[in-house]
């Protein structure tokens, strides 16, 4: 049976020089029989060629008496394998054992099964990857991440003081689990916890750990996530490692607790996590607080504070007690009668003033009368003196010299105890001699 042809297509029945004729189009009317498929998969996959390849086993079969080990090859931080298929003396022969959870780089050829339409890796040579060469991977992924600001301290998320809810991932029935149970609880008895077991190490580990830790951050009670997990060699360390581990926890909302092995132990999930514990213990002590610390805190806070407040009362009472002993508070009326007794005094002396004053002037008043009346006309008059005056009708005038007072004058002459009514007769002026200007 020849493969169906479509001669719709453009390029059906048309060759150029040297080339096949190309593939018949593909269609519902049309379709292409499951061998034709299989031999096309097989072809592709055939030129691919001899590749390098690396991954961790997670199975190995190998039995006596058999030409052919199979080996299941895994990718450690995502969840797919591949069927690997080699010489059984590669395995037995390995400078290192090999092992399941073991790193290794093989070198094969890809091939597809037409039969049960299955691919295989036949390997020709298989490298394990040393722990000197993991552990410079480990440096190089930690320089990239490094370079990205992964590590940078300003993207660490403070640790709730003390969180409702504590997401923990670590090994079923495991010694870390314990250890943040027990020290959690004896810390603080009400924590509670949304515990995750996965693999800890091995070639599922970090599908797993990432699977758990993507569900605790959705967890709307999760305050913060330990990760734990105790000792162990590098390579039972090496998921917490993982890049794609390392992304999740920085891409996290919630809080990340590395606790990791021990103090020494430094996978790099300690750098990109919020918060590195030493231990196990050390989380459960750096996320929860010790209850009995906190109430003697109190205590003394309490202490502290009836005594600042004792000795603030003591102190205010004090200078209480000295205003009231003030004069002006322990009787107050003093001040009054002080202040009457002063009023009274002041106005003693303003009466004594006043009448100083009054009687002085009265003295001077005196004085001044009676000077003037020395010099009035009154005591003039008394002592002989008369005051003559002209009168002309209604007027008088007040005679100074003889020329006011010719003769035939009409004179009203004013003395001490009445008025004369005269004629002037004549004059005579001062130092004349019987001189008389009244006669003809």
């Amino acid at each position: 049976m020849t493969e169906p042809r479509t001669p719709s297509s453009p390029t059906a029945g048309r060759e150029t020089s040297g080339q096949p004729a190309a593939a018949p189009a593909n269609s519902a009317e049309h379709p292409w029989p499951v061998r034709s498929v299989s031999i096309k998969v097989a072809q592709w996959i055939d030129r691919l060629g001899s590749i390098w390849v690396e991954g961790q086993i997670t199975q190995i079969n190998l039995r006596p008496g058999t030409r052919t080990a199979f080996l299941v090859l895994r990718d450690p931080s995502a969840d797919m394998s591949l069927s690997v298929t080699c010489d059984p003396d590669l395995i037995r022969k390995s400078p290192i054992p090999l092992q399941e959870g073991s790193r290794v780089v093989v070198y094969g050829k890809l091939s597809f099964f037409t039969g049960r339409g299955t691919i295989s890796l036949r390997v020709l040579e298989i490298r394990p990857v040393g722990i000197g060469e993991l552990l410079a991977r480990i440096e190089r992924l930690k320089a990239l991440l490094d370079a990205e600001g992964l590590f940078d301290p300003r993207l660490k998320r403070p640790i709730p003081f003390l969180p409702g809810t504590v997401g923990l991932i670590t090994g079923r029935a495991s010694a870390a689990e314990r250890d943040v149970l027990s020290v959690a609880r004896n810390r603080w008895p009400a924590v509670r916890f949304e515990i995750r077991n996965t693999a800890v190490q091995g070639p599922t580990a970090v599908s797993q750990m990432l699977t758990a830790l993507a569900e605790l951050d959705r967890h709307p009670d999760v305050e913060v996530i330990v990760l734990a997990r105790g000792g162990g060699s590098v390579e039972d360390l090496l998921p917490f490692s993982d890049e794609a581990l390392c992304r999740a926890i920085v891409a996290a909302t919630t809080p990340i607790v590395s606790a990791i092995g021990h103090e020494p132990d430094n996978p790099l999930s300690d750098f990109v996590a919020d918060l590195r514990a030493a231990t196990p213990t050390d989380a459960a002590k750096r996320i929860v607080p010790d209850a009995a610390a906190e109430l003697a805190c109190i205590r003394e806070l309490r202490e502290r504070t009836a005594a600042a407040l004792r000795g603030w009362v003591d102190r205010e009472t004090e200078a209480l007690a000295q205003l009231r002993s003030r004069p002006v508070l322990a009787d107050p009326l003093r001040e009054i009668d002080r202040r009457q007794e002063e009023i009274e005094r002041l106005r003693t002396a303003t009466h004594r003033c006043a009448e100083h004053f009054v009687r002085t002037e009265a003295t001077a008043t005196r004085h001044l009368r009676e000077k003037l009346t020395a010099v009035g006309p009154a005591a003039t008059l008394a002592r002989g003196y008369a005051v003559v005056q002209r009168v002309t009708g209604r007027e008088r005038e007040v005679v100074r010299s003889i020329e006011d007072a010719p003769a035939g004058s009409q004179l009203r002459i004013r003395v001490a105890d009445g008025a004369v009514t005269a004629a002037a007769l004549g004059t005579q002026a001062l130092g004349a001699k019987n001189t008389d200007t009244g006669r003809n």
